[in-house]
């Protein structure tokens, strides 16, 4: 007799993970308090728990930055952005992992220029000034 205790869910286009709003203000701090370290001091292990965490949301935010950026023409200017952050947050999310400050911090600025950039992406299109 087994009994199954979870469901595995088939979502390979990210559907149910689109529809779930990001923790945001846990993270927000977290970064805020990430930057403003001059010496912390801590163990090698707490940098690399603080890292994967920053690492695990980081990828979190890129995926609702590329979905937002996708709704856009591909000649649209805040999707050309979108597509440099993307990039740029690629290249550091494939370099290994340190229990370092700078590895936390380096994460850290990441995730904030995601969250910047996914601001700007879900802002409504801004208005031609109108001449007279």
């Amino acid at each position: 007799m087994t009994s199954r205790t979870h469901t595995v869910l088939y979502d390979p286009q990210g559907l149910i993970e689109a529809e779930l709003p990001l923790d945001r203000a846990p993270y927000e701090a977290l970064v805020t308090a990430v930057l403003a370290w001059t010496t912390p001091g801590l163990a090698s292990r707490d940098y690399t728990q603080i890292v994967l965490q920053l690492t695990g949301h980081a990828r979190a935010v890129a995926t609702d930055v590329k979905r937002h950026a996708q709704l856009l023409p591909a000649d649209n200017g805040r999707r050309a952005l979108a597509d440099v952050i993307l990039d740029e947050a690629g290249q550091l999310l494939d370099t290994p992992i340190e229990g370092t400050a700078a590895c936390v911090q380096d994460r850290a600025r990441l995730v904030r220029a995601l969250y910047e950039r996914l601001d700007r992406l879900t802002q409504s299109e801004p208005t031609e000034p109108v001449t007279p």
